[in-house]
């Protein structure tokens, strides 16, 4: 089944290569369907290290000495399907469950990394939103 999110993009590159095959000049007057618009890297803010709740430090204390983690799924290439995060190669990013109390499934918290030093992604929303741990502050 394809999600609202998926099926705008489509539609609106489906519109804007028609536009284009036939030497259209509007193209940019096409607009996203209203119930889904599309995520981009905007998306992305930042947070302080300090902000983070208790859990998030001890996941990233975790990814630091390379576990042991609580979760199979945990190490795991996160594939950025909703296009929040930067584009980069498969394999770039991988995920970490960032406990959440009281619940009894793994939550929706995660620690999701990047190949580079100190790129760690931090989300409270189960992907809809990502912020970069800044670790300076």
């Amino acid at each position: 089944m394809i999600s609202l999110r998926r099926f705008a993009r489509v539609s609106a590159l489906i519109t804007v290569g028609s536009a284009l095959l036939l030497g259209s000049t509007t193209v940019a007057a096409a607009a996203p369907a209203p119930l889904a618009p599309a995520v981009s890297v905007a998306s992305v803010g930042s947070i302080c290290t300090s902000d983070l709740p208790d859990e998030a430090h001890e996941t990233l204390d975790l990814i630091a000495s390379d576990g042991p983690f609580p979760y199979p799924q945990d190490g795991t290439v996160f594939s950025n399907r909703e296009g929040v995060l930067p584009s980069r190669p498969s394999g770039y990013y991988h995920e970490y469950t960032v406990e959440t109390p009281g619940s009894d499934t793994r939550g929706a918290r995660r620690i999701v990394t990047g190949e580079r030093a100190q790129e760690d992604y931090y989300t409270a929303d189960h992907y809809e939103s990502f912020d970069l741990v800044d670790f300076t502050c």
